[in-house]
């Protein structure tokens, strides 16, 4: 089994502190940004338990409780669904159910859906005897990248569907804007990101040694192509260190604004807790958690987790950087109650960027 961290991990064995859940708000934040956050104000969550192992039914009924299918993807032609497909293992990465639920819905509704992901690494293409390497070249890029679909079920899936499967990677790439960059003014982008109308972040629920978790703000760092920015991501993580992010916050952020996200549809059937993003133990949650408000829903499924805003860096600098809400308080849950689907996720043994790029990513093919 490949695990991203696994040779850090042999070298450290400390852990963090660990803080219980308190439910506190940033309210006090003055925000040090002036950008805008590009994004409605909206602030409704749902929360959707799946029943009978019926995930379809729990992504309908998702979408319906914020305002249905019809109202969501309205003047949204195409669309692009973004799993996370950090490497080619199922244990940590979205399920190709979830894809296809969204998927059908749309091309119900006439749509021009796509599925686009790059991946962080695979073994035999840049991860190899034990060691991570970074790479921005295309003959590594795209076979390996082919390879993460194949083994997870997605080549045979977009086939299925007949929508077309992008690899983020490499090919046509442009510039886009980034309003009040923390680490750039503008990021390049494969062009089907800068032409679709509706990017919908699917990520899987997990705890993230560098983020602390993964959601739906975070599963954007694959949409940074390997072919700039090196996968995975050492030269984005490399120049937002130097800016000083925390928890890589700066670059996850920066993709946010840039982005055309305005749905967030988390998989919460497994999740994963401790030392995620692959290293961690799976967890049975049952449920999928939908907003359009990226920041909102990222909020909510952080709290089913047991987490508290200040834990998060991506978080903090969410409120610090103008997004909305800035607290649990200002969203209107539907569906089941947080407080009833709650589970205290085990802590990942965060560690910063510069720390673990000397066994992760440090080295060039």
């Amino acid at each position: 089994m490949y695990y991203v961290f696994s040779k850090y991990y042999q070298m450290k064995k400390n852990t963090i502190n660990r803080r219980d859940f308190v439910r506190t708000t940033l309210a006090g934040t003055v925000a040090l940004a002036a950008g805008m956050y590009p994004f409605s104000n909206q602030a409704i969550v749902s929360v959707v338990r799946i029943k009978d192992g019926n995930i379809k039914h729990a992504v309908k009924e998702a979408l319906n409780l914020i305002g249905g299918s019809k109202k969501l993807f309205q003047d949204k032609n195409r669309v692009m669904l973004k799993p996370n497909l950090v490497a080619p293992f199922s244990k940590c990465t979205t399920k190709p159910e979830i894809i296809k639920a969204l998927a059908e819905i749309l091309k119900t509704g006439g749509k021009n859906v796509c599925i686009g992901e790059g991946s962080a690494a695979a073994p035999g293409f840049n991860f190899k005897d034990n060691i991570q390497y970074r790479t921005k070249k295309a003959e590594i890029l795209n076979p390996m990248q082919q390879y993460v679909f194949d083994q997870l079920g997605y080549t045979e899936l977009a086939k299925e569907l007949e929508v077309p499967l992008i690899n983020l990677h490499t090919g046509e790439l442009v510039e886009v804007d980034v309003p009040n960059g923390l680490v750039y003014d503008k990021i390049t982008v494969h062009k089907s990101v800068a032409d679709t109308d509706l990017l919908v972040s699917v990520p899987m629920m997990k705890t993230h040694v560098l983020a602390t978790v993964t959601l739906g703000m975070k599963n954007l760092i694959g949409v940074y192509p390997g072919s700039v920015y090196y996968s995975a991501r050492a030269y984005l993580h490399d120049r937002a260190a130097e800016r000083g992010s925390p928890g890589i916050a700066y670059e996850i952020i920066d993709m946010v604004r840039a982005s055309k996200m305005g749905l967030t549809v988390i998989d919460a059937s497994s999740a994963m807790e401790g030392n995620g993003p692959t290293d961690g133990d799976l967890v049975d949650m049952n449920l999928i958690i939908a907003g359009t408000n990226p920041f909102a829903t990222d909020l909510v499924g952080a709290s089913i987790m047991g987490f508290d805003i200040q834990e998060i860096p991506t978080f903090e600098w969410a409120i610090k950087s103008g997004f909305k809400p800035i607290s649990l308080d200002e969203i209107e849950v539907r569906g089941e109650e947080i407080n009833d689907v709650r589970y205290n996720f085990k802590r990942p043994e965060v560690v910063p960027w510069h720390a673990i790029n000397k066994f992760w990513g440090a080295e060039e093919l």
